[in-house]
């Protein structure tokens, strides 16, 4: 709805906060718990019809580097 923070404000209310964020999340740090320095947020995909043709649209996007190896980091980790 483009709302901001909308979907940081929901996923904290019913108790599964965007990991990284600061505002909206858990406050201080987790002991053990790696840095990130930004939001774990990505659209993976997203598709639509093309106005004009009518054509389905896809577009892809692969996980970034950094957060792949971040969740490498939680390997083994616990609260």
């Amino acid at each position: 709805t483009g709302r901001t923070h909308q979907i940081r404000v929901h996923l904290a209310s019913i108790g599964h906060p965007v990991a990284g964020d600061r505002l909206y999340g858990a406050p201080g740090k987790t002991p053990g718990l790696p840095e990130l320095g930004r939001y774990f947020l990505h659209a993976h995909r997203i598709r639509f019809r093309q106005p004009s043709t009518g054509a389905a649209v896809t577009i892809e996007s692969p996980l970034p580097a950094e957060l792949r190896e971040w969740l490498g980091r939680l390997e083994g980790f616990q609260t």
